[in-house]
């Protein structure tokens, strides 16, 4: 699931030696969380969220061949505020 993920997002962002993808497994439910530069997070998003829509409905008809509840979730990096 991984590598699909991968191959979709490098192929639509202008900087994909950035993207850093993270799987977390459990026994039926699979989190991949998703980083990207900040300039490329509304390409994944998309217009009004169809882009990454579309990408959770692959990726839930691939899971759910395999029997398993995929979840993809996009991290956005906080950079810590000095006081």
């Amino acid at each position: 699931m991984k590598e699909f993920v991968e191959y979709i997002v490098k192929n639509l962002v202008d900087h994909p030696d950035k993207v850093r993808i993270n799987e977390i497994g459990g026994t039926h439910t699979l989190i991949i969380e998703l980083a990207v530069e900040k300039s490329d997070i509304g390409k994944i998003i998309g217009k009004k969220g169809k882009t990454i829509n579309a990408i959770r409905t692959l990726l839930m008809s691939v899971a759910s061949r395999n029997g398993i509840r995929v979840n993809l979730e996009i991290i956005e990096d906080q950079e810590p505020k000095e006081v």
